[in-house]
């Protein structure tokens, strides 16, 4: 399955609160479902919880990393 057609039902389900992550890249990205909205910025008419998602989220995730990164310090040895 390709990229654009993975996205096409999750946006019809999840458009105002749905949140992108690209996985196995070492930095954290997330990104609203639906994407910058540029036509619509400075307006007051976007919906917020989208981005708010994907930015608590993202905090989400960091702390995982550190909590697992702690984990694996100090391994016992067999």
């Amino acid at each position: 399955m390709y990229h654009d057609q993975g996205l096409i039902p999750f946006k019809l389900l999840a458009f105002k609160d749905g949140v992108n992550f690209t996985a196995g890249l070492s930095l954290i990205r997330t990104s609203p479902a639906h994407g910058t909205a540029y036509e619509i910025a400075g307006k007051g008419i976007a919906h917020k919880i989208s981005f708010m998602k994907a930015l608590f989220l993202g905090i989400d995730i960091y702390k995982n990393r550190i909590s697992y990164k702690k984990l694996n310090e100090n391994k016992l040895k067999i």
